[in-house]
C-alpha cells in the first residue's frame, strides 16, 4: 500500500486558520471536523492513526482538540508543523475573544449587553450540566470510582485545593486496584488555606494560567472550577458574574473553549494581559504534545497509569459538579432563567445539538426580554 500524502506548512495553516475561524461546538465537534478533514477528506492519516492520537491526548494535560490539532501538525510536517497547525487553531479563536473583550469592556453595562448575558449564563449552566452527565456516564464505569468521585465532590466542596483533589483522586484510583486496600484514606484532603484579596499582577496571572495549563485534565469545562477557586475566591480578581460571562463567551466563539482565559487576560490586563493569558494556558500542549510521543504508548499499556488516569477524570468531574453547583446560583435568578437552563439541558440530553444555537438563543431571549422592558 502506498503511504498517505504528507501535508505541506501551507495546507496545514490554510486547514487549522479555518478550523480555529469555524469549529463551533466545544471539543467533541471540533475533534469531529478534523477527523472528516484528515481521514475522509484528505487522507492524511488513517483511521485507526487518528484514533491512536486521540487517545493520545486523553492521557496528557490540556485542552483535547487543540493537542489533536498540534498531534497532526506533528505527523504531517514535523516540529514546524506542531507549532504551525496548533497556532492556527488558537489564533483566530484568540482574535474574535479579543475583539468581543473590548467590547465587553467598553460597553458590557450597556442594558442590550445585560440582556444578552441574562438569558446565555443560565443556557451555560445547562450545557455544562450536560457535559458533565455525558462524561460522567463514560468515566464511571466501576463502583470504586464512583466513591472516589462522591469522595472528591466532598472534599471539593469542603475547601479541598483542586490539585490536591485531583492527585488524591487519582492515588486512591491506584489504591483501590490493590488488594485489601481501600481507597477513602487517599482522599483526606486538607483545606484550603484562606488567601485574602490579592493585587492584580500581569506575571501572577501568566503563572496561574501556565499552571491551568499544565495541571487541567478531562473536558475543558474542569477549567470552570480551577478560575473560580483562584480568580474569584482565593484573589477576588473577578466577580462570580464576571466569570460566567467570560465562560459564556468561550462558548459562543469557535475555536478552543480555553480562549475563556483570553478573556479573563483582557478584562483583567487589556490586550497584554489578553496574549499573556492565551500564551499561559496553551503553551503546556505543545510541551506536552512534543514530549510525549515514546512515553505514551507505555502509559497505555501500563494498568496504574491508566487507574490512576481514571481517578484523575472522575476528580475532574467532581470539581465541574461542585463549580456547576456554585455558579448556578449566579446565573438562574427567576423562573425564566430556571426554564432556560432546564430546556437546555433537556434538549442536549435528547438531541445532538450544537451548544451554539442554544446559547445564540439564549442571548435572543435576553434581548427580547431588555426591549419588552422598555
Amino acid at each position: 500500500m502506498e503511504p498517505p500524502p504528507k501535508a505541506t506548512l501551507r495546507e496545514l495553516a490554510g486547514l487549522f486558520l479555518r478550523l480555529g475561524a469555524t469549529a463551533f461546538g466545544g471539543p467533541a465537534a471540533h475533534i469531529a471536523m478534523m477527523e472528516d478533514e484528515v481521514v475522509r477528506r484528505r487522507r492524511w492519516l488513517s483511521r485507526e492513526r487518528f484514533l491512536d492520537l486521540l487517545g493520545a491526548t486523553n492521557l496528557i494535560p490540556g485542552p483535547n482538540s487543540t493537542e489533536m490539532a498540534i498531534h497532526i501538525g506533528h505527523t504531517q510536517a514535523g516540529w514546524l508543523g506542531l507549532i504551525v497547525a496548533g497556532t492556527c487553531f488558537i489564533v483566530p479563536a484568540m482574535i474574535i475573544v479579543l475583539a468581543i473583550a473590548w467590547a465587553y469592556v467598553r460597553y458590557g453595562t450597556l442594558p442590550i449587553g445585560l440582556g444578552i448575558l441574562y438569558g446565555v449564563k443560565p443556557v451555560i449552566i445547562g450545557i455544562v450540566a450536560q457535559a458533565l452527565a455525558r462524561l460522567g456516564r463514560t468515566a464511571i464505569q466501576k463502583l470504586p470510582i464512583a466513591v472516589i468521585g462522591v469522595l472528591a465532590v466532598v472534599g471539593n466542596a469542603l475547601g479541598g485545593d483542586e490539585l490536591v483533589v485531583l492527585a488524591a483522586a487519582g492515588l486512591a484510583a491506584v489504591l483501590a486496584r490493590l488488594p485489601s486496600r481501600g481507597a477513602a484514606a487517599a482522599l483526606a484532603l486538607p483545606a484550603a488555606s484562606a488567601a485574602g484579596a490579592a493585587p492584580f499582577a500581569m506575571g501572577t496571572m501568566f503563572l496561574f494560567f501556565l499552571k491551568v495549563g499544565a495541571v487541567l485534565f478531562g473536558s475543558g469545562y474542569v477549567l470552570i472550577a480551577f478560575l473560580r477557586a483562584d480568580l474569584v475566591t482565593r484573589w477576588h480578581w473577578l466577580s462570580e458574574s464576571q466569570l460566567l460571562d467570560a465562560i459564556a463567551v468561550g462558548q459562543v466563539t469557535p475555536g478552543p473553549v480555553f480562549t475563556t482565559a483570553t478573556f479573563i487576560g483582557y478584562v483583567l490586563g487589556g490586550t497584554k494581559g489578553g496574549l499573556l493569558a492565551t500564551l499561559g494556558i496553551f503553551l503546556p500542549a505543545f510541551v506536552f504534545v512534543a514530549a510525549s510521543g515514546p512515553i505514551i504508548p507505555r502509559l497505555r499499556r501500563s494498568a496504574w497509569a491508566g487507574a490512576f488516569l481514571d481517578g484523575v477524570n472522575v476528580g475532574s468531574l467532581a470539581l465541574m459538579a461542585v463549580v456547576t453547583a456554585q455558579l448556578a446560583g449566579e446565573a438562574i435568578v427567576d423562573v425564566p432563567t430556571a426554564v432556560l437552563a432546564a430546556a437546555s439541558l433537556g434538549v442536549l440530553l435528547r438531541w445532538q445539538v450544537n451548544s451554539s444555537w442554544l446559547v445564540l438563543v439564549g442571548a435572543a431571549v435576553g434581548v427580547a426580554r431588555t426591549l419588552l422592558s422598555f
